[in-house]
């Protein structure tokens, strides 16, 4: 497919990319920095320009388009581009930027004619993460039904671009695809980050004990490019486990207590659903930080 990835430069985005670029895709990357990566083109655009927008999506990727009979179009679109949390610049900004930009490569994108957006949402729509002292989740494991009611900045955001996003799968008939995405881990950081989670599970509370490896992140990008027909979806991305060595069961007594759990869970399954990316994508995790470091619960 020829695809423009959008925020391609990002923590996320400089691995999902060249991955997607290796499934044998042409990638053009859009971001305001290059990725610099031989097998995915750089554009620079600033996407709150709704012009910018419109003519990069409208515009050639390479050079060697030119010697084709005609311009080619892209077939989707991956919208990672973003201010990716809160206390990076003041909330009216990130708030600004990430719904305008959103609102933009949605509206270029479906009036150019593509059939295939996947955008990235977050683990934040559900209140959690970013919230002033502690939330708890009203249920477990925290699925795609529960409420997004956030009170950040950056949360807000991406609660109001998966309505903009379903308004504009309606207009369209195109496929949309929001990606709640937990936290998002590169394979260095587990031997840098996890000793401390594997310790202290609290450090992990606000992300519901939950990780997304970057390699299984483009593992789910891949299947919603590949997935065709169901309209507008969002799905929970996350890894299989949790991202401590507590067991699920001392977790929920500790920090869950009183909190519904539906139905049963195993020893280490995360708190993060991904059930119905497993139903909808045939999604399923490969990754995990037990191939790097070992678990001290492993022999209990």
């Amino acid at each position: 497919m020829r695809i423009l990835f959008t925020g391609g430069s990002g923590k996320a985005g400089r691995h999902v990319a060249p991955f997607l670029a290796d499934q044998g895709h042409q990638v053009t990357n859009a971001d305001l920095v290059p990725l610099d990566h031989p097998g995915v083109a750089d554009l620079r655009v600033d996407l709150t320009d709704a012009g910018s927008t419109y003519s990069a999506l409208a515009g050639l990727a390479t050079f060697d388009e030119l010697d084709l009979p005609e311009k080619p179009a892209y077939d989707a679109v991956v919208h990672f581009a973003a201010v990716p949390r809160i206390l990076l610049t003041d909330d009216a900004t990130t708030y600004a930027t990430n719904v305008l930009s959103t609102y933009n490569v949605l509206e270029a994108a479906t009036r150019l004619g593509v059939r295939k957006v996947v955008f990235a949402s977050s683990e934040t729509t559900y209140g959690i993460c970013f919230a002033q002292g502690e939330r708890r989740p009203l249920y477990v494991p925290v699925d795609e039904e529960h409420p997004t009611v956030p009170e950040d900045s950056y949360a807000m955001s991406k609660v109001a671009n998966e309505v903009t996003a379903r308004s504009f799968q309606a207009r369209t008939g195109a496929d949309v695809y929001g990606l709640r995405i937990n936290n998002v881990i590169e394979p260095h950081e587990y031997a840098e980050m996890f000793p401390a989670f594997l310790e202290d599970p609290s450090l992990r509370r606000r992300n519901v004990f939950a990780y997304i490896d970057t390699r299984d992140l483009g593992q789910m990008v891949q299947r919603c490019l590949g997935t065709d027909g169901l309209g507008y979806e969002v799905f929970n991305v996350a890894n299989a486990d949790m991202s401590v060595a507590a067991t699920t069961d001392e977790v929920r007594e500790r920090f869950y207590d009183g909190v519904e759990q539906r139905g049963e869970m195993g020893r280490d399954e995360t708190f993060y659903s991904i059930d119905k990316a497993r139903r909808l994508l045939g999604y399923e995790p490969q990754h995990s930080w037990r191939d790097v470091l070992a678990d001290p619960g492993a022999s209990s």
